[in-house]
């Protein structure tokens, strides 16, 4: 009899063990990556004062409204607006940033997929990979690619790597775009740098 109550005694003290090191193990894995940060706040008015900034007849504006540390990524709100396109555009493709299009409005037509013709680096010094969305390239089209046809309110997400390709856009688009940026390659941007930028006049590519 004493033996077994010394067996239970043993067994009880090792399942205490893996009990505190289990709940250490719980404690260290959920500690917040953005320890002490604050909550990103964009007006609407804010979003469309960086549409209305866009002069008439240009083909297409991608505009950073915020870039934050959100600890172990950059999380990047911007806002693109695309006209009339009877030709298709060239494939864009961004190595380490993936990204988020939730269409506000108007219709077009987007092809997207990995296989990407002619595919052409972009130079280091070019704006989108300066100031949106990091290294990346160019193409001429996509082979074997998904066809969407895009409305308002819906959603797309295209992974970093993935060819995305405007092939129609029989008057306009509008859409809110988020990137994900992991390697923190996007300059900060912030409240107060946001309103710098709308007060330096109309939108320059």
């Amino acid at each position: 009899m004493k033996a077994t109550k010394r067996t239970l005694t043993i067994v009880s003290g090792t399942a205490l063990v893996g009990m505190a090191l289990a709940t250490l193990a719980w404690a260290q894995e959920s500690k917040p990556s953005c320890n002490q940060c604050q909550a990103t706040y964009i007006k609407n008015d804010e979003i469309q004062a960086y549409f209305k900034r866009v002069p008439k007849g240009l083909g297409v504006a991608d505009q950073q409204v915020r870039a934050v540390d959100v600890g172990h990524s950059n999380v990047d709100i911007g806002v693109v607006f695309r006209g009339k396109i009877t030709t298709p555009n060239a494939v864009a493709e961004h190595d380490l940033v993936s990204e988020v299009y939730h269409v506000i409005d108007g219709e077009a037509t987007l092809v997207t997929g990995p296989e990407i013709t002619d595919l052409k680096r972009r130079p280091a010094d070019d704006r989108a990979v300066r100031d949106l969305n990091g290294p990346g390239g160019n193409g001429a089209s996509i082979r074997n690619g998904k066809t969407y046809q895009l409305k308002p309110g819906d959603v797309v997400i295209i992974p970093a790597g993935v060819g995305h390709w405007f092939t129609k856009i029989d008057d306009h688009i509008r859409y809110l775009m988020v990137r994900i940026d992991p390697d923190k390659l996007t300059p900060p941007k912030d409240e107060a740098a946001s309103q710098a930028d709308l007060k330096s006049g109309p939108y320059k590519r």
